[in-house]
């Protein structure tokens, strides 16, 4: 038994969710989104939440069960709250900045590197060194965070690099006379 797919998912007020042909879509304050569902895993709507529980008692069944919810959960929190990734960004010369549709990094390369922003993602710099990635897609927001983040990964003996706020870089002693 899955201990998180037993919790109903509770839709707040001002927040709607349909399900039709074999497809979940949640729409609320910040837009709406659409999610497939598994045919091992049914889905239902009753007072104010929404219902996961296995269709049959098969493995598969079981094992999409806690994840299906999580990605629901996910949904409604989209649409109400959005999600959030920071990333910090170390180094000598090392600098973001927002131009246009475009993020352009100065990363220690002979070149900027730009990197257009997609549909849905909205990119902050509040400073030089700090890139904020919000949007209602949790799974997107991580994808171009993970997608900048690759640019420069942090290096252990200076630190230098982008890593994201809160990340730890396990440093290493440099070389000894």
């Amino acid at each position: 038994m899955s201990r998180i797919g037993k919790k109903p998912v509770t839709v707040p007020a001002g927040v709607t969710a349909t399900i039709e042909n074999g497809t979940l879509s949640v729409k609320g304050p910040k837009g709406t989104l659409t999610m497939a569902t598994v045919d091992d895993i049914s889905y239902g709507l009753e007072d104010g939440s929404i219902q996961v529980a296995p269709a049959n008692d098969t493995k598969r069944a079981r094992a999409f069960w806690g994840m299906q919810r999580t990605l629901v959960a996910n949904l409604v929190a989209g649409v109400t709250e959005g999600f959030t990734k920071t990333l910090e960004i170390t180094g000598v010369g090392y600098r973001a900045a927002v131009q246009g549709k475009n993020l352009r990094l100065q990363l220690g390369f002979s070149h900027d590197v730009d990197y257009p922003i997609p549909e849905g993602i909205t990119i902050a710099t509040p400073d030089a060194t700090t890139v904020t990635i919000t949007g209602s897609d949790k799974q997107k927001v991580g994808q171009v965070a993970a997608e900048i983040r690759r640019w420069r990964k942090p290096e252990p003996y200076k630190g230098k690099g982008i890593k994201y706020r809160g990340e730890y870089i396990f440093r290493k002693e440099g070389k000894k006379k």
